[in-house]
This record gives C-alpha cells, structure tokens and sequence, in this order.
C-alpha cells in the first residue's frame, strides 16, 4: 500500500467586488420608488367635471372686441380650452375660429 501523506489544501478566495451588487440594490430601489412616485399622483382631473359620460369643451372668453384694426395688422389673441367632460377630448379635423367682420 502507498503512503499517503496528509496535505493541507488551502483555497484560496479572490474578493468579489460589491459593485454589481450595490448597483443592483441602487438600481431597484431608484426603479422602486419612481413606481411610488408615479402610482402616487392622483388622477384628479385639472378642472371639475360638468359633463359625465362624454367629453365637453369649454372656452374661458366667448368674445373678443379687439377694436378697429387697420388692414394688413397682425393682433393676436390668446383663448383657454378645458375639458369639463370626464372622457379623453380628440380632435378629428384642426380646429379652426371664425372671424366676423363688424362684430
């Protein structure tokens, strides 16, 4: 029979880097809270729904009296839209205003 001599075998262990792990632990934790921060926000609607069941357009002037304007000037006027409806507003067509002379 072989002599067999008792050896010690020592392992040896390189240090992993925590990098993937912090990274991964930074990584989840920014997703984790930016899902808080988003399902957080209510959906409240900006203005107070006055129409159920469809959508409804409001405008914040019905007339402008811009006075007498010479031909060829540019005046510019600024309007204000709301959906007071509780649905999503679409546009089909572009919106267009109608201007009428001597109003």
């Amino acid at each position: 029979m072989s002599q067999g001599k008792n050896k010690k075998y020592t392992k040896h262990h390189k240090q992993k880097s925590l990098w993937p792990l912090a990274a991964l632990i930074i990584g989840g934790s920014l997703l984790l809270l930016g899902a808080v921060f988003v399902f957080s926000q209510s959906s409240k609607p900006k203005a107070t729904i006055e129409v159920t069941g469809s959508p409804s357009l409001i405008v914040d002037k019905e007339k402008v009296d811009l006075g007498n304007v010479k031909l060829g000037q540019t005046v510019q006027v600024s309007f204000q839209l709301t959906n007071v409806g509780d649905q999503t507003l679409g546009f089909s067509k572009s919106p267009s205003i109608e201007v009428l002379d001597g109003c």
